[in-house]
Order: C-alpha cells, then structure tokens, then sequence
C-alpha cells in the first residue's frame, strides 16, 4: 500500500514535489522519485512485501521503464512463472506487474488479481494509468493545458488543479495514443471469471450442501490469499456477521501455523459492536484490542476524517469517524488489516434489498451498488486506514468471490418474511461462529459503533438554519441536511474549487 503521483507531458516543477509531499502519510516508510522523457513519477512506500529490497519506481531490465504502484498483486508468483527469464531486483509483487506490462502491454492487466493502481512511464515517451477493476485503491486525475496529473489523492493536486480532478474509472487503463480503454470490469459478464452455478442449481429453492460448501471454498481461498506479506496481518473485528466470518477464517488459517490473529474493534463504552466482537474474540481465541472512544474524541476527530476520505456524506462520515480511531489504534500493531467490505453487495446484505422480490431486479441492483463501492465505502476503507499508514483489505470482493456470488441464483439471496439477509451465506458458515453472531441481526457500522448518536446532534450545532437555506444549493442537488451541511463545510475548506456533483455521493467522473 503506497501513495502514487505522475505528471504527463511536463517536466517535474514545485508542483510535482508538492504532490509527493502531500502522500507521506500513505507512505512513511520510503519515497523514491524519476524522470522519464516526458513524464515525473512519484511514490511514497508503505512496506509490506520485500521489506527491505522493494523500493519504488521500479526499472525494467534495460532501465528505460519505470513503474510506481499503490496495492497488492495477489497472484504475482504465478504471473511471474509465465514471464520470459528477467532479472528480477526484488521479490516484490508490483515489480512483476512491471515485467509483465512491459512484456504484454497494458492488454495484461486482467491477468492480474488484487487491487491495484500504476503509473508507467517510458524513455520512448510511453505512458500508461491503470486502476483495479473494482476500484479498491484510489487513482485521480486532472487534465490541462496539455498536461496530465495523477494522485492517489485529491489532496495531492494543486488548488488551481482542483476544478479538473476526476476519479479515474476502475477497471479502465489510459496511455495517450489509446486515450481510455476498459480492460475489466467489477462484475464479469455472463461466461467470465468463474463457471455460473445457475445451471447446476438453479431448480434448487434453497442452497444445497454442495453449493454451501463452495461458498466457504470460495471465501476462505480469498482470505487466505490475501494475507499474502512479509508483515503480521490482522483483521477489523466490528462484531458483524461479515467481519465475523473473515476472522474466523484467518485465526484457522494463523492456527495452522501456530500463529495467533490480532482482532481490533471500535466503539463507545455501550455499543452493540464493541460487546459482540468481544463474544467473536473468546470464541476464536485471538488477540483482541479494542478503542473505546467518546463523544469528545469523536467531534475532535471529525475535521481530519473528512479531509481524509474526501467526502461529506453522512452515512459515510459516520462510519468512517469509529474507522478513523480504529485505525490510529491499530496502525500501533500491524501494518495490514482485513476487512469485512463487499459481503453485503454481493449476498444481499441490506434491509433495503427486500423491497426487490424479482431476481432480475434484484441481480441489476446489486450490480449497480458494486460498481459503485469505489466512490463510497471502498474509499472510507483506504482512506481511513492509510491516514495512519495502515493497509486495508477486502477479501470478500475478490474477483473470483465476485464472480462466484454473481453466479448463484438470486432467489437464494431473497429472504422469505421473517428470515434474516444472506442467510445462505450464515448457513454456509455453520459452527464457526457462535449462533448469536453468526444468526446477529445487522446493524449499520455508524449506528453499531455509536457514532451516530454522538456525531449528529453535536455537528448540527456548529450551522445555523439561516446558512443552510441561503446556501445548500451549492452543491447539486442541494445538500439534503444540516448535517451534510456541516461536513460539506470542513469538504470545500479541505478542497476548494472541486467540483462534487454529488449524485449519491459520486463525484463528476468523465
């Protein structure tokens, strides 16, 4: 997990410098910088892979290609087993991710499995920006004059740069030759990625055995694979089912080894999370650290947390302010966390989603809510935790779990009145978890946590009504509460001059 930044067609300047500065906190471990023909790029490091040999940019064997990259490559010891001989410097993943763009081109990119962003530039004046289909980690970018910038951040770019940022579509890499081009996309269409289990069990009313246990085959390969690193792994407990579940497949896997998992959790003295990752805790025997927090700490917090995920809804403020502290806690003990993000997408997680008895409908709108996970919670997720220089992972939105999910018929993920949301997947899980977690009833991070209550009332005192009607129209539409108001306050301080046309919290993308 790093912080990237490139300048395209323009030499470095101030602003390029400027750029790398504003990263630190996504890097402090190491920064490395190179010009390239046309091009500058920029990296800070957060070492997680190769420690001590993976410094960045990396250099092709005959030193006229360079690349800076931010995540994880989980696949690189099989891609690197199909690259032609090379002279590798390091055993990092992103160096193999140079070797095989440079051997394949950028039509590569699919081979690749983890979440990702690069920049590459080349002697011969090549250049290339590419982001993970999912859109797991960050990427901006800001065209002008001729001239392109990137950052892993919008904070990176210079203020009269601010009214040209947009976040770089996943799945989608650019060159200046091809312009944009999409080499993947978050769901695989009908035939890709994994074989669809709709003709195998699609007359089943109710998931058969054969069924749940793919799902833990599935889930667990993901978890697994993703604790991929030269460094401790742990994982944010929140006390969920889904948070739950992860944990519960890393301690087997940590046993195995005669390792120990670290478990972290947030919340105030009374919250529901707090007492139910506890019960998670005592079951799987891990090592458990908690942050309790109060309602001071919180409204103290508040301006950083905002200015870090760069953004001003409220749902996503209120979840991220418990993240934020979490993280500051944990980032005092591993350098990588696992995270429970992407289960209720893919498994039909949300109250809402009942209101959707066709499966048609209900395939169209889990769709929709995963293409949009990078503007939302996948950015509270990265911006929270690397504010602290701690690297977050996702395992349920693997592209073989996404695929996996997307394949099994929709009615499975419709409950019957009085049942719970993704029930196949607790059934998938029986005797993991205790039945009081595995069978919890859901509760949103920000109100589980306790943040709602202690952020809402307060932050609506600091506005008045009188400024929320003269001037809630300046974003469109017009902010919807006295709340949003306020966040969107401490947003256009922290960013002044970007332009959020805020439809459902997305910001203009081109």
């Amino acid at each position: 997990m790093c912080g990237i930044a490139a300048v395209y067609d323009a030499h470095p300047n101030g602003d390029a410098e400027r750029m790398l500065g504003r990263l630190i906190h996504r890097g402090p471990d190491d920064a490395g910088q190179v010009t390239v023909a046309r091009s500058w790029l920029g990296h800070r490091r957060l070492s997680i892979v190769d420690v001590d040999g993976g410094h960045q940019p990396f250099a092709n064997a005959d030193g006229d290609v360079w690349l800076v990259g931010n995540g994880e490559v989980y696949n690189h010891d099989e891609v690197r087993a199909t690259l032609a001989p090379a002279p590798f410097a390091t055993r990092s993943d992103n160096e193999v991710a140079l070797h095989l763009l440079d051997e394949r081109g950028p039509e590569a990119l699919d081979e690749l499995e983890g979440m990702f962003a690069f920049l590459v530039a080349g002697e011969d004046g090549r250049f290339m920006a590419a982001r993970d289909p999912v859109g797991i980690k960050p990427l901006y970018w800001a065209q002008r004059d001729g001239s392109v910038h990137f950052a892993s951040e919008i904070a990176a770019f210079a203020p009269d740069w601010m009214p040209h940022v947009q976040a770089f579509p996943p799945g989608c890499h650019w060159t200046p030759e091809g312009g944009l081009q999409r080499f993947s996309s978050a769901v695989p269409k009908e035939g890709e990625g994994a074989p669809s289990a709709r003709a195998v069990w699609s007359d089943s009313p109710e998931a058969p055995e054969e069924a749940l246990a793919e799902t833990r085959r599935i889930l667990t390969g993901a978890v697994q694979r993703q604790m991929m690193g030269d460094v401790p792994v742990g994982v944010f407990l929140s006390g969920g089912l889904d948070s739950a579940l992860v944990a519960a497949i890393a301690a087997r896997h940590l046993a195995e080894r005669g390792e120990r998992l670290k478990t972290f959790s947030v919340g105030t003295a009374t919250s529901e999370d707090l007492l139910a990752a506890r019960v998670v805790s005592q079951h799987l025997d891990t090592e458990h650290h908690e942050r309790i927090y109060d309602s001071r700490e919180a409204i103290r917090a508040l301006p950083a947390v905002v200015r870090s995920i760069e953004h001003f809804d409220p749902s996503l403020v209120r979840s991220a302010v418990p993240n934020y502290l979490l993280a500051e806690m944990t980032a005092q003990h591993v350098k990588v966390v696992l995270t429970g993000e992407g289960a209720d997408e893919l498994f039909a997680g949300y109250e809402y989603l009942r209101g959707f008895e066709d499966p048609v409908e209900l395939q169209g709108e889990l769709m929709r809510t995963v293409h949009g996970l990078h503007n939302l919670n996948l950015q509270r997720c990265d911006r929270v935790t690397m504010a602290h220089g701690l690297e977050a992972r996702v395992p349920f939105l693997d592209r073989q779990v996404i695929a996996f999910a997307f394949g099994l018929p929709m009615a499975w993920k419709i409950p019957a009145p009085g049942e719970l949301e993704k029930r196949m997947l607790r059934k998938a899980f029986t005797g993991w978890l205790p039945d009081e977690i595995l069978w919890r009833v859901k509760a949103e991070f920000g109100d589980g946590s306790g943040a709602k209550d202690v952020l809402r009332a307060t932050i609506e005192d600091t506005v008045s009504h009188k400024d929320f009607t003269s001037d809630r129209g300046a974003v469109d539409p017009p902010l919807r509460t006295l709340e949003e108001f306020a966040y969107h306050r401490i947003f256009a301080e922290h960013l002044p001059g970007v332009r959020p046309e805020f439809t459902l919290g997305r910001f203009a993308t081109a």
